[in-house]
């Protein structure tokens, strides 16, 4: 059975989704062990040729399964892609990201059953890869590296989206990302499956998640303060609902952060 399935949603891609393919290419995992599920969200041509072409030309002997879907939304496209998903493992990846050599290798050696591997990860604004942007996620890290175990408390700034870790399939099951939320939907993903996780482990320092910071990107769009609180509401209502199901499953200091969460981007 394949080890890792790699998603990784598009949408009106630039250059930056090259770099992010070939620092799969590069991986030390063998190629066998891993597929790539490159979905490509509303939007068709050019895109799809040129992703098409960079495939054939530029990544030989990786396993790219290269996905065309009309609808929009990068929910949507992470779905698609759980459904044809194939590795015992699942990782995702924003387009516009990229990942060190080691990264794949040291995510499968550290992750388990009942545990959610995490790596380091660097944050850089675009244009200048070379130089760190300060990044609490990166604090986190070095807070916790070289722990032998941690909790989903001690890393929950993780745990505002599903990048730069690795999860076990069954520990997302058939949850998958409300398509309903253009914003927070992420964090609340990651929440809905917070009664699976027992254990978090880190990576060493070398297995790194190197995150872009765009102009314009969806991270750094500002949104109106009213958009701000009538998001704020939905996410915590909808996190209100998920602890609800099941109370007992669910982590109450971990949902009271969430709450807090929303209600802090408001005024981000």
């Amino acid at each position: 059975m394949m080890k890792i399935s790699v998603i990784v949603p598009t949408y009106k891609p630039g250059e930056y989704l090259w770099d992010c393919l070939l620092s799969l290419k590069d991986q030390t995992l063998p190629k066998d062990e891993f597929e790539v599920l490159l979905v490509l969200n509303g939007c068709g041509e050019p895109y799809a040729s040129q992703i098409g072409s960079f495939i054939s030309d530029s990544l030989e002997g990786l396993n790219v399964r290269f996905i065309k879907i009309a609808e929009g939304g990068v929910s949507n496209a992470r779905n698609v892609a759980i459904e044809a998903a194939e590795g015992e493992y699942m990782t995702f990846i924003d387009d516009d990201d990229y990942v060190s050599p080691t990264y794949l290798q040291e995510l499968l050696e550290t992750a388990s059953d009942d545990t959610v591997a995490i790596s380091n990860t660097h944050a850089f604004k675009d244009g200048e890869p070379d130089v760190f942007l300060p990044y609490r996620i990166s604090d986190e890290f070095k807070r916790n590296s070289g722990k032998s175990c941690s909790t989903i408390l001690s890393a929950k700034k993780y745990f505002s989206g599903p990048c730069m870790k690795l999860f076990p399939r069954s520990m997302i099951g058939t949850r998958r990302f409300d398509v309903r939320f253009r914003n927070g939907e992420d964090s609340i993903f990651m929440f809905l499956i917070s009664d699976r996780i027992e254990n978090v482990a880190f990576t060493s320092e070398d297995a790194v998640y190197y995150r872009r910071i765009r102009e314009g990107s969806a991270v750094t769009s500002r949104r109106s303060l009213w958009q701000r609180i009538q998001n704020a509401m939905r996410m915590s209502w909808q996190y209100v609902r998920i602890y609800a199901s099941a109370p007992a499953k669910y982590n109450f200091l971990f949902f009271v952060t969430r709450i807090l969460g929303s209600v802090k981007g408001i005024f981000a």
